[in-house]
């Protein structure tokens, strides 16, 4: 099971490297319909099939499951969609101990730029000293403001790309929406989606939304929820620690690309994005999207959290692997100080599994701010 947002590139990937797989693609509406009546159909004589936007024909499950057992798993299935399958009651009951899932998320920097043969992310895990050293400078607005979707990824004119981010909404968001549930008002998804945007990387208030937007919580919850279907947000949930008592446990919420954040925002160029009071938040949804695509990379999978005390002490992301831990800090700043690290500093003395802080900033040099505590640039990871 491969699910993802539109447009981040699983059918390509799909048809590319299983060329000995049949594809049937459900937004077909014939092989949709197909799909529906008489799914058995679909795959007479195969032993190797791609189904990709299964969540069109939920019918099809069942079908699966049959065949799967009756041939003794020999005929095998790729099934992908733009839906959150793991969300959708009809996978999990169908599907259970016989699938394995995978989550494709947007191109990260290095992927971007053709070069994935150093993995520095592993290096934070061994107990090692990294060797300080000075690096280019990559200025992280550009990025904020395209994103990381395939699709964009040789479209240059800003205004082509704002074209792009306002197609993506139109055709995928609002479409798949009305396919997905009966939203009552278009409008207001829009809003939510509006007011959502700049509280990337935060707390959400449901109350406090429902305010602002003149809707009910219920209804705040319910879009939150189809946001989280559609692989539009992601919310990570607080770190959990028996010494750690005091800690806010409500999950935090970031949009999966962090342009389309800066877009809903309304932040259009490069002068007004730099003088954003939510740049920190974009920035720190750029590295979301890093450090999530790592964790999945991990074998077994990394666990991403946060962790956020009652008195408001906070440490962006915390990375558990087995018994090992990793602690994050992301600052907006290519000069950090003792200060920007306090918080990773007690986090460190009350979780001794911790291998090692490390503060996220925009600057040119890996260096260690403390013993314990390794500054990187955002794209050295």
């Amino acid at each position: 099971m491969i699910t993802g947002a539109r447009q981040v590139g699983k059918s390509t990937f799909l048809q590319n490297e299983f060329p000995n797989f049949k594809y049937l693609n459900l937004d077909d509406f014939s092989i949709l319909e197909q799909a529906k009546k008489d799914p058995y159909s679909l795959w007479i004589g195969e032993e190797k099939i791609i189904i990709d936007e299964v969540q069109k024909a939920p019918e099809v499950l069942p079908a699966i499951k049959d065949i799967v057992d009756k041939t003794r798993r020999k005929v095998k299935f790729i099934l992908s969609g733009s839906s959150n399958l793991l969300l959708m009651r009809e996978v999990s009951e169908s599907l259970a101990g016989r699938a394995v899932y995978f989550e494709m998320f947007p191109m990260t920097y290095r992927e971007i730029k053709g070069d994935i043969q150093d993995n520095n992310f592993l290096k934070l895990w061994q107990e090692e000293i990294i060797k300080e050293e000075k690096i280019e400078k990559v200025n992280p607005i550009p990025f904020l403001l395209k994103g990381f979707m395939p699709p964009l990824l040789y479209i240059n004119d800003p205004e082509a790309i704002l074209v792009w981010w306002e197609g993506y909404i139109r055709t995928y968001l609002e479409r798949d929406l009305r396919e997905l549930s009966q939203i009552e008002n278009i409008i207001d998804f829009r809003r939510l989606m509006t007011v959502l945007a700049p509280r990337s990387g935060n707390i959400i208030n449901q109350s406090e939304i429902a305010r602002e937007i003149g809707i009910s919580q219920p209804t705040v919850h319910r879009y939150l929820k189809l946001l989280e279907v559609l692989n539009i947000i992601k919310r990570i949930p607080p770190y959990f620690s028996n010494i750690l008592k005091r800690v806010i446990k409500s999950p935090k919420l970031f949009f999966i690309d962090p342009a389309l954040c800066t877009y809903l925002s309304g932040y259009y160029e490069e002068e007004s994005l730099i003088n954003a009071r939510e740049l920190g938040n974009f920035f720190e949804t750029m590295v979301f999207l890093h450090l999530q695509v790592y964790s999945e990379l991990l074998t077994p999978r990394g666990k991403l959290s946060y962790c956020r005390t009652t008195s408001g002490k906070e440490v962006d992301f915390i990375i558990e692997w087995g018994r090992k831990a990793l602690a994050f800090e992301v600052k907006f700043t290519e000069r950090p100080t003792q200060k920007d690290i306090k918080n990773l500093l007690d986090f460190i003395e009350e979780n001794p599994n911790i291998i090692r802080g490390i503060l996220i900033y925009t600057g040119n040099s890996v260096k260690y701010l403390h013993s314990k505590i390794l500054a990187i640039p955002w794209w050295w990871l």
